[in-house]
């Protein structure tokens, strides 16, 4: 069984986030909004290779890809009127891309509440952040079963 840890790219962004006074902590997250990063033009041409992540209320749909030497490629497109849920997306993508698939399963799925922002978005929210998550880490574990 995969232990729990937090990949260094995402320990790295959480602290991001905790080195903030709790009030800018949204600002933030608005940041990461306007950095997911637009995904390939196979992908684009091909919708049906994403998956809905049905926790959002927003339009959020996202792809794993695991490499031949197991690194995890993540793709994902969030609507720019739905800022905090695309940052979110892009705190994800940011922080997964190029991690192995054994880093990937071992994201503890309470990390979205480790950045300390429960106060500044809904509970909704962060179940949509999680469930982005969740939703990785299964497409990873079919990607990599044999």
């Amino acid at each position: 069984m995969t232990e729990l840890h937090t990949p260094d790219t995402l320990a790295e962004i959480r602290d991001e986030f905790l080195e903030l006074e709790e009030n800018e902590r949204l600002q933030l997250l608005l940041e990461f909004s306007r950095e997911l990063p637009p995904v390939p033009d196979d992908f684009a041409a091909n919708p049906d290779q994403y998956e809905r992540v049905a926790e959002c209320q927003s339009p959020v749909f996202i792809a794993a890809e695991v490499a031949d030497d197991d690194t995890v490629v993540l793709h994902a497109t969030a609507p720019a009127e739905a800022p905090t849920t695309r940052g979110f997306a892009s705190i994800l993508v940011q922080g997964i891309n190029g991690l192995s698939a054994e880093e990937v399963l071992a994201i503890p799925s309470d990390y979205p509440q480790s950045l300390g922002i429960t106060r500044a978005v809904s509970p909704l929210r962060i179940a949509g952040m999680t469930g982005m998550l969740v939703r990785t880490q299964r497409q990873v574990r079919a990607l990599t079963a044999v």
